[in-house]
């Protein structure tokens, strides 16, 4: 059937419409013209951490108003080619219409990718992520699982280019990993990933067992976002206790030869955060201190957002807690139990294809979060 250009064309203008009323590109030209003059202050890197700040707000700033602006240059675009193919006949015409074809299926994606961005208005959700994933039941093949798990996150950022930082290890015995926390680079890479904060399941048949068994695994995922210098969580000295250890790599071999491991509990709420990826106690002490005010910042939201539900009356569970299954035996299946979003092809997932999760995740819970206003 023939595509009817003129009505997908008015659908275009309609998501860009709405895109642009998000984003407000008045808004965000007198933000770029603030910050590009922030920039160029003579004294700007005298401080370097405010300096980056700055830079990078700028940067994103700057991208973010070209998006949405060639998005509206690239319809116009495709209006024009359109109508040239109207005046054309034959072959000429036929060839207009398959390269009109091909934008068309090009913008639409890159308008849906977009209007998931107008989404995410949450406080933090422009924020960088840290990222922890745990083994949980299931043995050796829970900590194999955990692994499978974080390869799939690195390929995914790897995909598109953001920065990703691996913060500490815990290695099992046998295979896998206990745990590993990392850091996401990216702009709104916590709204973006905090959809994939929950349980994750496998079923498979186990490579560890040797009468070839099916075996059923869980991984808890936890996403919060990164503390800012401007977020100011005070962390009293009285309130933490801080020990050392000596850093260890997989089977238990030493990869350093002094303590400079750092672990953080904090005694008021029992959260603990260990770090052994840097070189030096410092640095370790330094990015422990950072997670866990990250931590701290996200409970407090999560306090702030349960009181404002209790004093309306109406406490809902938030999301489940089991949110995807992974299904390599008997069937290939990969398929989120919030949205019913699915694949059949559990490969190209744990190779970090997972925005369709991700989109998917992010438009269920605008839904859920409009329910709960209405």
């Amino acid at each position: 059937m023939a595509t009817d250009f003129p009505a997908e064309i008015e659908r275009l203008r309609h998501t860009h419409a709405s895109i642009e009323a998000v984003t407000d590109p008045q808004a965000l030209r007198a933000r770029i013209a603030e910050l590009s003059e922030q920039a160029a202050a003579p004294d700007l890197w005298d401080d370097p951490d405010a300096a980056q700040v700055v830079t990078s707000n700028l940067s994103h700033a700057q991208a973010d108003l070209k998006r949405v602006e060639d998005l509206g240059s690239r319809i116009d675009d495709l209006e024009a080619m359109v109508e040239m193919a109207g005046e054309e006949e034959g072959d000429d015409a036929a060839e207009l219409l398959a390269e009109a074809e091909s934008d068309l299926a090009s913008i639409s994606k890159d308008l849906s990718e977009l209007e998931i961005r107008t989404l995410l208005s949450g406080e933090y959700d422009q924020r960088d992520a840290v990222v922890t994933i745990r083994s949980g039941a299931g043995g050796v093949d829970a900590a194999d699982f955990a692994e499978m798990l974080l390869r799939m996150y690195l390929r995914w950022a790897e995909r598109h280019g953001y920065a990703t930082k691996v913060l500490d290890t815990s290695y099992a015995e046998e295979a896998g990993l206990k745990s590993v926390t990392f850091e996401v680079h990216a702009p709104y890479a916590y709204g973006t990933l905090s959809v994939e904060g929950g349980t994750h399941r496998l079923v498979r048949i186990s490579p560890f067992d040797n009468q070839g068994r099916r075996q059923t695994s869980f991984a808890a995922v936890e996403v919060i976002p990164l503390i800012e210098s401007t977020d100011h969580i005070e962390v009293p000295e009285t309130d933490i206790r801080i020990d050392v250890f000596r850093s260890s790599g997989p089977g238990g071999q030493s990869v350093n030869t002094t303590d400079s491991a750092v672990r953080i509990t904090h005694l008021p709420t029992g959260l603990v955060v260990s770090m052994q990826d840097e070189k030096s106690q410092i640095q370790n002490r330094a990015a422990a201190m950072r997670v866990l005010q990250s931590r701290l910042l996200l409970l407090k939201q999560q306090e702030e957002d349960a009181k404002k539900k209790e004093l309306a009356g109406d406490v809902k569970a938030s999301w489940g807690d089991q949110m995807r299954s992974y299904v390599l035996n008997p069937y290939q299946m990969v398929k989120d139990l919030r949205t019913s979003y699915e694949v059949g092809n559990p490969d190209s997932v744990f190779d970090g294809d997972i925005d369709g999760f991700i989109d998917a995740g992010i438009r269920w819970r605008k839904q859920q979060e409009q329910a709960e206003e209405d």
